[in-house]
């Protein structure tokens, strides 16, 4: 039975700056059991209605742009498994969530960022699930919901986002520039409700959280949360991870249902 995850990407600079959140993500394959398949739910594919990537091996997105050409010049071309994908959305389509196949798209940053670290040699088949941002947290939850019987066939379902995503205040702070009070204290509330597997509270965040509204100005980076700890409902939660960069982002990462 796989857990399942939830990883903060960052910038697209974590895959070759060193940072606590680069050493984690380096180290965390080591502390798994190895998946059959690894099925990511990333902030950078906004979709109206579900969609699964279903290729036969996924080409790298580079979707930034002002970055030094050694970030150009990385790739993951991890495979993909099209069955799979059919039956992810065969999944989804069953309880209530018609989901459709993308032949052609590959893994952006959201994705391929994290598990080059992970799990670098690439060789473990990935597949891209998108997010419906307009949908918000309760639809996040219940599509990982739907997705949890994935579990049980080794497949390993990883939501990649950002704990707190308030990009309007970068400034060009240094990468250990201490962390703002106003994320210090979201990521408290946050934390707190997860641990305390308050699924009411957290579905409500925006309202219930402190300065929720100024982490995330818009939810696209916090849903692939709310799908892992649907797909990990009634396991217990645990925090692998905390750091902060460039005073604003919060590198947290979760896993749920994990082995004692």
């Amino acid at each position: 039975m796989q857990p399942s995850l939830f990883v903060s990407h960052g910038s697209p600079m974590l895959a070759l700056t060193e940072t606590p959140a680069r050493m984690f993500l380096a180290g965390l394959s080591a502390t798994l059991p190895r998946p059959r398949a690894i099925l990511v739910v990333s902030a950078h594919w906004e979709t109206a209605e579900p969609m699964v990537n279903a290729v036969a091996r996924n080409e790298t997105i580079h979707d930034f742009f002002g970055f030094p050409r050694a970030l150009y010049e990385l790739s993951y071309p991890a495979p993909g498994d099209a069955a799979l994908a059919q039956r992810i959305a065969g999944l989804l389509g069953e309880a209530g969530f018609p989901t459709g196949l993308d032949p052609a798209r590959g893994l952006d940053h959201g994705a391929w960022v994290p598990l080059l670290l992970a799990w670098p040699a690439a060789d473990i088949p990935v597949l891209q699930l998108s997010v419906q941002t307009r949908l918000g947290p309760r639809h996040a939850f219940d599509i990982g919901r739907a997705l949890a019987p994935l579990r049980r066939d080794d497949l390993l379902i990883i939501g990649s986002g950002s704990f707190t995503h308030d990009l309007r205040r970068f400034r060009g702070q240094p990468v250990d520039a201490p962390e703002a009070e106003d994320v210090t204290a979201f990521s408290a509330w946050m934390d707190a409700a997860i641990a305390g597997n308050d699924i009411a509270a957290l579905l409500d965040y925006r309202a219930r959280a402190p300065h929720a509204r100024d982490e995330h100005p818009t939810e696209e980076h916090l849903l692939p949360l709310f799908t892992a700890i649907g797909v990990g409902e009634g396991s217990a939660a645990r925090r692998l991870h905390n750091s902060t960069e460039h005073a604003i982002l919060r590198m947290d990462a979760y896993g749920f249902g994990l082995p004692a």
